[in-house]
């Protein structure tokens, strides 16, 4: 699997690519930001712990850093294949920096990925989760072609209480089939 992505995949505005370990500052420009964590695991980051995150997935598989052609970093998708492996499934996420939010970059960046999945990697299935009060987040794997498949409720929790109770949340289930991609 170390060669997903052996070069980068370009599109018409941006570059998906494997993570350097000097994207710390990057992704520290986003995931210091507690606004990233409200339909995420995790809590905002400092700077060594980015600069740490950047290292590890460098040398890491499953996350790729999503570039406009000028180099700054926008943000970055998770991309993982998914046991048992002759399933030929992957889960796909994201997370963007807010000043780059809106412009349509995740939805171009994720296309290129799922399109390089289904050709260059023989995907059978590509499939991701969303918690249903994220807009933004289902309504860009709704124009990747993706259909809602399921819901689950009180699927997981990041977070607990004053009480140390879980606070749970929904997720939906999305799903795309190779047969599917290639109709579209």
């Amino acid at each position: 699997m170390s060669g997903l992505l052996s070069r980068p995949l370009a599109t018409e505005r941006l570059a998906v690519r494997r993570f350097l370990p000097s994207d710390g500052e990057s992704l520290f420009a986003y995931l210091s930001l507690p606004e990233t964590y409200l339909f995420e695991p995790g809590s905002p980051v400092t700077r060594e712990e980015a600069d740490r995150m950047a290292a590890e997935r460098a040398g890491g598989q499953d996350f790729f850093a999503v570039c406009l052609h000028s180099g700054e970093m926008a943000g970055h998708l998770y991309f993982h294949r998914r046991e048992p492996l002759h399933f030929d499934t992957w889960e796909l996420g994201y997370i963007f920096n807010p000043a780059y939010q809106g412009r349509g970059y995740c939805t171009e960046a994720a296309r290129s990925l799922i399109g390089h999945a289904f050709g260059a990697l023989g995907a059978h299935r590509i499939e991701a989760m969303c918690d249903p009060r994220n807009a933004a987040s289902w309504r860009v794997l709704e124009r990747l072609g993706m259909r809602r498949e399921g819901h689950f409720r009180e699927r997981a929790f990041f977070r607990r209480d004053g009480a140390g109770a879980p606070i749970w949340h929904d997720a939906w289930a999305y799903g795309i089939l190779s047969s599917e991609w290639e109709k579209r």
